[in-house]
């Protein structure tokens, strides 16, 4: 299989499951109305998908854009990300309120799609194990968006058919940065700490808050839960 099959594949794979997030929503919808149940397993589901999201950090993302970065330079590039989407989620909030979800979920999808062409150039493993975490990680978050713009009046097709199409950005953006970056690591490793600080920053700003759900610790567990699966995912590496 050639490396473009490979990336068009996989980062098909990784983005389909945005899609996938918001069937699963649908048919989560129907079956549970309104009540304690439902928004426990919303919780648990956020929790979880916040636990991927630490182990792609942990695991994938800091880890190899230290091995091509001086240490200042990685920190300078973790603090920037954050700043940047400080700045992006404050925009989106005020002029997009009702997309808020979806859009940082584009938000670390976008740069880790890049990264993800980029390193299958170099580190087919990695690459593939990246695929994973990515898929992993907009699961959930395509769920909560699900009924996030449900919540705001969304039509069920017409938020299907978007999140649809949604699905094929990562195949858009693995294909720029297999192209553009494949012969530049360095620019690769600062693409992934890049996302690293924006994702931490959307972690502790926007999901880990609502986690608290009714005084109910459990469904902080659910962090643990996916960050185990993200070190059994990494174990293939």
């Amino acid at each position: 299989m050639s490396i473009i099959s490979s990336i068009i594949i996989f980062s098909l794979l990784s983005g389909i499951t945005v899609f996938f997030g918001g069937l699963l929503a649908f048919f989560f919808e129907k079956k549970f109305k309104k009540g304690f149940l439902k928004e426990e397993i919303i919780h648990l589901f956020i929790a979880f998908g916040t636990g991927i999201m630490l182990s792609a950090i942990s695991f994938v993302l800091v880890p190899h854009g230290l091995e091509k970065t001086h240490i200042l330079i990685a920190i300078f590039l973790i603090l920037l990300g954050g700043i940047i989407f400080y700045y992006l989620d404050g925009y989106i909030q005020k002029k997009a309120k009702h997309t808020a979800q979806i859009m940082a979920m584009l938000l670390d999808f976008i740069p880790e799609s890049i990264a993800l062409g980029a390193l299958f150039a170099y580190d087919y493993k990695l690459g593939m194990v990246l695929a994973l975490f990515i898929a992993l990680q907009n699961l959930p978050e395509s769920f909560n968006s699900y009924l996030e713009l449900r919540s705001s009046g969304f039509k069920i097709k017409k938020l299907l058919i978007i999140l649809f199409l949604l699905s094929f950005i990562g195949v858009i953006f693995s294909l720029l940065g297999y192209y553009l970056l494949s012969e530049n690591p360095f620019i690769t490793s600062a693409l992934m700490l890049f996302a690293s600080g924006g994702i931490l920053y959307l972690i502790f700003q926007d999901i880990a808050p609502s986690l608290k759900y009714k005084n109910n610790r459990l469904i902080a567990i659910g962090v643990n839960i996916g960050f185990i699966v993200g070190i059994y995912g990494n174990s293939f590496t």
